[in-house]
């Protein structure tokens, strides 16, 4: 007789959530995994967003308002986390499915302690084909000075570093605990004096700058950025000010649209869209012209990221999991699959356990129809947001 399988849909981290209902897994056909795994929409699983941590020392309004993370928000304890054994095993199931990519974060991913020895664990794994995976990591920047020589020996291949302007008055503002730029500035560059962003013939493909643009709060920062990574080798990438969660107060007045974003830059420094380097790719890009109107890849490129004024849910291929190991099939998401109960389950042999994991990620990614930033295009201007998905994870739970 097969033994029954229950996985919890429930996020713990949202107020007033209704009672968790049961995905009753019993019975379910045993599902080999060939690396093909596809949704309803036809969209491969392909990027995992694994957050190591709930907690941050940045507290930016967009992500982790002060007034609602004080002294007095219940973090996680340290025992609800997954262990880096536990994560690496859900990782390597990931990859059975077939996701060749995986990108730490949080909160702030570097505020987890020994965070190296995970990305070790991780960098020995290797896909179907026996190649590679490739390993990344978001961070606010923070402690990156510090951390980005172990990062690199430990297999850590490229880093995202978020930066919403350049003055420092500004940047002290935003993350609101009055942090200097000079500082992420300084951490940017040890990073690529470490080697963080090489590709894998041991070029530098450069590290990712993400800029969350706010009207009326940072939009001024747009042109500095921009002149300050032009020709550096680093990609600067503008994000349209999304409405996750239900703390930063989103509202549609505050969001720039990424094509004012692009009309302002090439006001000052022509530009040329590039087509995107893998499916998937969630910035629309941008290269720096030359004197002919052509791309001159010396100067490099820019992104825009656009989830607000122009979905990109059709070929999304990205599931995040939560620190303690819930699964979440979209950055807006309500609900979460918990896999820690059967990761921790010791009635199962671990090969039994694992193909029973195999199995629920299978059926849960074959049942996805996600496509929330697509149903909020299509409603009237003056309806919320919140009329679709209702009371949504927050984004330092699960990371953006």
């Amino acid at each position: 007789m097969t033994a029954k399988r229950v996985i919890v849909l429930h996020d713990e981290r949202l107020a007033n959530s209704a009672e968790p209902s049961l995905l009753q897994l019993t019975d379910l056909k045993p599902v080999v995994a060939d690396g093909l795994l596809a949704d309803q929409l036809g969209r491969q699983l392909h990027d995992l967003r694994i957050s190591v941590t709930d907690r941050c020392n940045f507290r930016c309004s967009y992500c982790m308002p002060k007034e609602v993370f004080n002294k007095d928000y219940p973090y996680l304890p340290h025992s609800s986390l997954l262990t880096f054994e536990e994560i690496t095993r859900l990782a390597n199931v990931f990859m059975s499915h077939g996701v060749r990519k995986i990108r730490l974060t949080g909160g702030e991913p570097l505020l987890r302690k020994n965070i190296e020895i995970l990305i070790e664990q991780l960098a020995a794994l290797r896909t179907q084909d026996g190649g590679k995976l490739d390993l990344t990591l978001t961070t606010n920047g923070s402690l990156l000075a510090k951390k980005a020589v172990a990062l690199k020996a430990a297999g850590l291949q490229r880093v995202t570093v978020s930066l919403d302007g350049l003055d420092d008055a500004v940047f002290r503002s935003m993350n609101d605990v009055d942090f200097p730029v000079a500082d992420v500035l300084a951490g940017i560059e040890a990073a690529r004096q470490a080697g963080l962003g090489l590709d894998k013939q041991g070029h530098f493909s450069g590290i990712k700058i993400n800029m969350v643009v706010k009207r009326g709060t940072n939009a001024e920062q747009i042109l500095p950025m921009a002149r300050h990574f032009r020709g550096t080798g680093m990609v600067l990438r503008f994000i349209e000010y999304m409405d996750v969660g239900a703390t930063n107060g989103w509202r549609m007045d505050d969001v720039l649209p990424s094509a004012e974003v692009i009309k302002l830059i090439q006001s000052e420094m022509p530009l040329v869209q590039l087509e995107p380097s893998q499916a998937g790719e969630t910035a629309q890009r941008w290269g720096y012209a030359d004197a002919m109107g052509k791309h001159d890849p010396s100067l490099g490129e820019i992104g825009v990221i656009s989830s607000v004024t122009q979905a990109f849910c059709s070929d999304c291929n990205r599931a995040r999991l939560s620190t303690e190991g819930k699964l979440y099939l979209c950055l807006f998401a309500s609900q979460g699959y918990d896999f820690r109960p059967l990761l921790r389950e010791s009635s199962v042999s671990d090969k039994a356990n694992d193909s029973t994991i195999t199995t629920a990620l299978a059926h849960i990614w074959r049942g996805r129809n996600d496509r929330y930033s697509e149903l909020r295009s299509t409603m009237p201007a003056d309806k919320t947001s919140a009329t679709i998905s209702g009371k949504r994870v927050e984004m330092s739970y699960i990371g953006g």
